[in-house]
């Protein structure tokens, strides 16, 4: 591959971001891989892991540290922020987007800033990220790439906020039907949502200890500006992790209380069980007696009339002295 191309392999979106103007213009993908280097401005390169030939691009055009270039070609799925060069790349949590609607499935964000460039590659197309493209489209108001770096993370924050609603709206149901009658049926329906929520809340707090990392950095070591971004940014994702935090912990004790419910259930089933065994115990012994093939049985002689009946005498009166002995000791 040359930089004369005809064509941008891996390439799902490029935008040029001209200096000191409130303006950008998207790189069509059939410009050759020389327009991914203007000569003033800054970059957004948008790439997609699918494609073969992205690490190839990436090492082309790209005039980034080797960690770097690894973290954008890695199918990571781990947070993941390190600063090396005055480059800022990790990976960055998100959700898929199908092509006709937004999932809940976490997918990844590969990213690396540098002063004129941001890179970003994913293997799925990201709600975030689409959204931050549809943004720009309408005001390109970023003047560097840590502006933009910035954006993606304050729309995951507000895609996170809005995932958080739709689950509280979930958990809210699940809620009322586990304190009704049925509320052990509603284990399946739980299981996800609490799976959901405590993977978000340990990618979180990952990516806010490593943001506040980063912001410990000596200025000259990363780009301009990220230290206030990764204070700024640490706020936002603090303050909604403590939504997500109140909301697994809410899934949390939802399910103790449908494992108490089905335990309560299980208990009376057994609680029943005992009892039938109480009463048939003794009939089974009285039958268990009159069933041996001994001689001299009782009741066996010719000249005793109806002795089935008298067995059967001594059978509800051995269930009458079981339910007379089981109301004594307080069981019934």
């Amino acid at each position: 591959m040359n930089l004369v191309s005809s064509e941008i392999p891996g390439l799902v979106w490029a935008y040029h971001f001209l200096p000191g103007q409130n303006r950008c213009r998207r790189i069509p993908a059939d410009s050759p891989v020389a327009a991914l280097k203007p000569e003033e401005g800054w970059v957004w390169i948008h790439l997609a892991l699918s494609d073969a030939r992205t690490p190839a691009l990436l090492e082309q055009v790209c005039d980034l540290p080797p960690s770097a270039l690894s973290t954008l070609a890695s199918h990571d799925t781990q947070a993941a922020i390190a600063i090396e060069d005055d480059v800022v790349h990790g990976t960055l949590v998100d959700f898929e987007r199908t092509f006709d609607a937004e999932t809940k499935t976490i997918a990844w964000l590969h990213f690396a800033v540098a002063d004129r460039v941001i890179v970003t590659t994913r293997l799925h197309p990201l709600r975030s990220i689409d959204r931050v493209k549809a943004a720009i489209e309408k005001n390109p108001r970023c003047a560097k790439p840590i502006h933009l770096f910035e954006m993606m993370v304050v729309e995951f924050q507000r895609t996170l906020i809005a995932l958080v609603l739709e689950l509280t709206e979930d958990l809210n149901v699940i809620e009322d039907e586990v304190y009704g009658e049925a509320g052990h049926n509603e284990q399946p329906r739980l299981a996800p949502l609490r799976r959901t929520a405590v993977r978000l809340h340990r990618h979180l707090r990952t990516l806010l200890a490593l943001l506040r990392r980063a912001a410990t950095s000596e200025e000259d070591e990363v780009p301009e500006g990220f230290i206030d971004v990764a204070e700024r940014l640490s706020d936002r994702l603090e303050t909604v992790d403590r939504d997500v935090f109140a909301l697994q912990e809410r899934a949390r004790l939802l399910h103790e209380e449908i494992d108490s419910k089905l335990s309560s259930e299980t208990n009376r089933h057994l609680y029943i069980l005992s009892l039938l065994t109480a009463f048939l115990l003794p009939p089974t012994l009285v039958t268990g007696f009159f069933g041996m093939n001994t001689s001299d049985m009782p009741l066996a002689g010719a000249t005793l009339h109806h002795g089935t009946l008298a067995a059967g005498f001594f059978i509800l009166l051995s269930m009458g002295v079981a339910w007379g002995i089981l109301k004594r000791v307080g069981i019934l």
